[in-house]
């Protein structure tokens, strides 16, 4: 597979994925079933649907690549190459209709993720990230991603998804970041890694991820020019606790104090 077969097979699979749910999307059919017994984990048929899109798609374009989505797994292949899908990543934000969920396609090898989009169907927004690559496509036309340059904590902003963030150790150490930026967002999902990676936002901390949740998001945020890892300092390929930074300066900042949970 060339660079621009890479390229041409996202897009297309963000493509197929628009289509696929905006159909749902704030209407009163939507219903969804709860995967977690133990609180409240959505899934819909826009879910189901996207996923089911991409995958055909892929059977049909890159049937010796690997597969591994949210709802329906992995699939092996040959060719080295995985293509690693989140069909709605922030279902909680789809089913209160807020545009800020959004479709995750990112392509991995042996050594990680070496392209990703992050695709926002309602407002036409999708962020590129990899291969030479590293633009926003939406209603303003197509630009540049670029991070934001360093700066102090106290001048950072900060977004996570849940205010109960992981275990009470990791909500304690959020909390101490917490106390040193000067604004702290929640509830974006995969938006904020997009708007870290245009240069909007600071930094983004999360804990308890899935590869398919972050794959994507490091692909693009790093072709901007960001840094993301886990609470140590290491690769944050395989999720669970992460950190997003726009430069190092923010990121050591962090990382110095989310590094202390055990």
């Amino acid at each position: 597979m060339t660079t621009d077969d890479i390229v041409t097979t996202a897009h297309a699979l963000a493509d197929a994925a628009r289509a696929a749910v905006l159909p749902f999307f704030r209407t009163d059919e939507l219903h969804s079933d709860n995967k977690d017994a133990a609180g409240f984990d959505p899934v819909t048929e826009a879910d189901r649907a996207a996923e089911r899109t991409m995958r055909a798609l892929l059977a049909e374009q890159r049937p010796d690549d690997s597969v591994l989505g949210e709802e329906f797994g992995s699939k092996a292949g040959t060719s080295g190459l995985t293509w690693v899908l989140d069909p709605i990543d922030g279902t909680r934000g789809f089913l209160s209709g807020t545009p800020t969920w959004g479709v995750l396609i990112a392509v991995t090898d042996a050594s990680g993720p070496i392209y990703g989009l992050i695709d926002q169907p309602y407002i036409a927004e999708r962020f590129e990230g990899g291969l030479g690559r590293a633009q926003l496509c939406g209603p303003q036309g197509r630009r540049a991603l670029a991070t934001r340059p360093g700066r102090a904590l106290s001048e950072t902003i900060l977004f996570t998804t849940f205010p109960e963030l992981g275990t009470e150790d990791e909500r304690a150490a959020f909390q101490a970041v917490t106390g040193q930026v000067r604004l702290t967002r929640y509830g974006m999902d995969c938006y904020a890694y997009a708007l870290l990676a245009c240069g909007q936002i600071d930094l983004v901390i999360e804990a308890g991820l899935q590869p398919y949740d972050i794959l994507a998001p490091i692909a693009v945020i790093e072709a901007a020019g960001g840094i993301v890892t886990d609470w140590r300092g290491g690769p944050a390929h395989g999720g669970g606790r992460v950190l997003a930074a726009a430069n190092m300066q923010q990121h050591e900042a962090a990382l110095e104090i989310l590094s202390r949970v055990p």
